[in-house]
């Protein structure tokens, strides 16, 4: 029985071998649908939408693109005189398969990888790109990384199709993510590309250079030992077949889980830094002031009156200032020319000057956040689209914080230099212009006033929380429902992790949530998180956390509202549990008592008004002093046993919940 493969080049059906070829494209289209890729990851994504939204100003970056271009065509280059500049060297030296652009944030290594994968996609080169993005959701995590290469690759090379889906149907956990990243880059990627390449299929192409794959941002991406498997696995296949015609393309800044694994002579090195970027930059901000000067009226007005506006004199101060950062000269002409407002009535005349004082992108930022500083509800909207696992729209953050869509668009209207603010309120997320935006936000020493603590994330699980009990048909519950797990685990594994401490200013900032079901619910829910994530040796010293968890079920049973079922029926996702042990905690006789006497509360509560869901049972293993309080269907079962002098707190870990 022949085998089939299928391919794009608008030929009839012959017959090379035991190969039939034709032309199916339903059959590549289903395999994608079957990857289910991201796809929005790729360099033609709508980049308004989807950041970086960052592209080569045309005539800029020559140099390092054209080195670039040497390498990916020849995969033999040596560096010069000065690092970061190369030439093509002998051709029988080894072939270097990856090139590693890297750079400080915002010298424009997004631009240049956009601007590589264009070029390859042209020539029909370019198997695949993805664009990694911190705080965009799956984008910057490495879970689909492979399958998002794999569908890219179908569709460039569709001769490919069998032997992937032949991969996908041996092993379902390629799809489902169950299968290991160096598993996934094999069967779906490299070895489907080696094995069409050895049936002779890409001989027309390959007669004008190598393929390509191009990988953007990968310090971007938050699986950091994902980046590190999907690294050691690709050198190891290079390594295995030097001759292979394929090249891997990556840029990202020097982080050092990716500089010890990169920083060997089987990787070209490039340093964007070192490459000047003056001259593409003042020409950049020239144009750009042009522009100006024609759309802006107080602009118009001032040159008509004044002469020309900027001087060379300014121009070249703000460049110099600048130095060779993109991303900053995009957002200081952006600063320079946005519209005034009632706080801030100065023109782009004034405020050029201004810049001129600023450190950096750090005061700018700051400059640019005082703009709505004043506004009500400012900290909590920056606190979330900082953040947030997925941007989100104007109004699913609204719905998310429980305000209105128009109190989050006018702190975002004066932000507009450093935050992308959709077309409309309903589609299109909210996203940084810059991911440095985000360091600048989480980093105290940096942003002081404008600080957004990791404690914040428990503020996101509580409104998570609240939109999944509440507002069960808002826009924010997909959001809510996917993500508060992610938000409770960030709050609990971070430093600043300090749940009884939060709590009692929690209740201080907001005490009309005291009296309110999902606060007690959500508190329950967080402390009984908080104490099962501390896994697996035994936790001493952790009984508040049990305690306050206790204290919490007992007043959320004993509330009137009646969605105290909802609450006990809703799947939460507490999957730190799958695999784990049993967690144990060892506690005093005090708490033990403390942590009885609620249960036995929540107990009586809960049996009186929903007994068909509850299963309580005092010493069901004949275990004497043990209680333990079993919630049916969906919540953890609490048991508390008294074992001579030591007491213990032990969670079954054989539920899904």
């Amino acid at each position: 029985m022949s085998q089939q493969l299928s391919i794009f080049n608008n030929a009839h059906d012959f017959q090379v071998g035991n190969l039939i070829i034709f032309n199916d494209p339903s059959r590549v289209e289903d395999l994608i649908r079957r990857l289910n890729p991201i796809l929005h990851a790729s360099h033609t994504r709508n980049r308004e939408r989807s950041p970086p939204n960052s592209e080569c100003f045309p005539g800029t970056r020559q140099e390092p693109i054209q080195e670039i271009i040497i390498w990916a065509d020849t995969g033999v280059v040596g560096p010069t005189q000065a690092f970061g500049v190369y030439e093509v060297v002998s051709t029988t030296e080894p072939t270097t398969h990856i090139y590693w652009l890297h750079g400080f944030a915002g010298c424009g290594k997004s631009s240049i990888s956009l601007e590589i994968a264009k070029i390859y996609a042209e020539s029909g080169r370019l198997l695949a790109s993805y664009f990694f993005s911190r705080g965009a959701g799956e984008r910057g995590m490495m879970n689909r990384f492979a399958v998002t290469l794999a569908s890219q690759l179908v569709a460039a090379v569709p001769a490919t199709t069998p032997l992937i889906e032949a991969a996908v149907r041996t092993e379902p956990g390629l799809v489902t993510g169950d299968a290991s990243l160096a598993t996934q880059l094999d069967l779906l990627i490299l070895y489907p590309f080696k094995a069409v390449l050895e049936k002779g299929f890409l001989e027309e192409t390959l007669a004008q250079g190598p393929f390509v794959i191009v990988i953007d941002g990968l310090d971007e991406c938050e699986d950091k030992r994902g980046v590190e498997e999907f690294i050691d696995h690709i050198l190891d296949f290079f390594e295995k077949y030097p001759t292979i015609p394929l090249r891997v393309f990556i840029a990202s800044r020097v982080e050092q889980h990716i500089r010890t694994r990169l920083e060997t002579d089987k990787v070209v090195l490039g340093n964007l830094d070192s490459h000047s970027a003056r001259n593409d930059i003042e020409k950049f901000l020239q144009a750009s002031f042009q522009i100006a000067a024609e759309r802006n009226r107080v602009v118009k007005a001032y040159i008509g009156a004044r002469g020309p506006w900027p001087t060379q004199s300014n121009m070249d101060k703000l460049v110099n200032h600048i130095g060779g950062s993109f991303v900053l000269a995009s957002m200081i002409f952006k600063y320079i020319v946005h519209p005034a407002t009632e706080e801030d009535s100065s023109t782009p005349m004034d405020r050029l000057p201004l810049t001129l004082k600023m450190n950096g992108l750090d005061t700018l930022y700051a400059q640019t956040l005082a703009r709505s500083q004043h506004l009500h509800h400012f900290n909590n909207v920056i606190s979330t689209i900082a953040l947030l696992k997925r941007p989100l729209a104007i109004v699913e953050i609204a719905d998310l914080l429980g305000i209105e869509a128009f109190e989050v668009l006018r702190i975002l209207l004066n932000l507009q230099a450093i935050i992308h603010v959709p077309g409309t309120d309903e589609n299109g997320g909210v996203t940084l212009c810059h991911t440095s935006l985000r360091d600048f936000l989480t980093t105290q020493s940096r942003s002081r006033v404008f600080f957004v603590p990791p404690s914040f994330h428990l503020h996101l699980s509580y409104h998570c929380f609240s939109s999944i009990l509440e507002r069960s048909n808002g826009r924010a519950y997909n959001y809510s429902q996917g993500y508060f797990d992610a938000h409770c685990r960030s709050f609990a594994l971070s430093d600043a992790c300090d749940l009884i401490g939060e709590i009692e200013q929690f209740e201080a900032r907001q005490p009309l949530l005291v009296n309110q079901l999902p606060y007690h619910a959500f508190l329950c829910s967080i402390s009984f998180y908080t104490l099962i994530l501390m896994e697996p040796q035994p936790l001493n010293g952790y009984s508040d956390l049990l305690t306050e968890c206790a204290k919490q079920l007992a007043l959320a049973a004993e509330c009137s509202d009646r969605r105290i079922r909802l609450w006990l029926e809703e799947e939460l996702d507490y999957d730190v549990l799958d695999d784990g042990p049993a967690c144990t905690v060892q506690f005093t006789k005090n708490t033990y008592k403390t942590v009885r006497q609620d249960l036995q509360r929540a107990s009586t509560a809960i049996q009186t008004k929903f007994p068909e869901i509850l299963d309580l049972r005092d010493g069901p293993t004949g275990q004497e002093n043990e209680f333990v309080l079993r919630i049916l269907p969906n919540f953890p079962t609490v048991r508390a046993r008294a074992l001579d002098s030591e007491l213990q707190f032990c969670q079954d870990d054989n539920r899904n919940f």
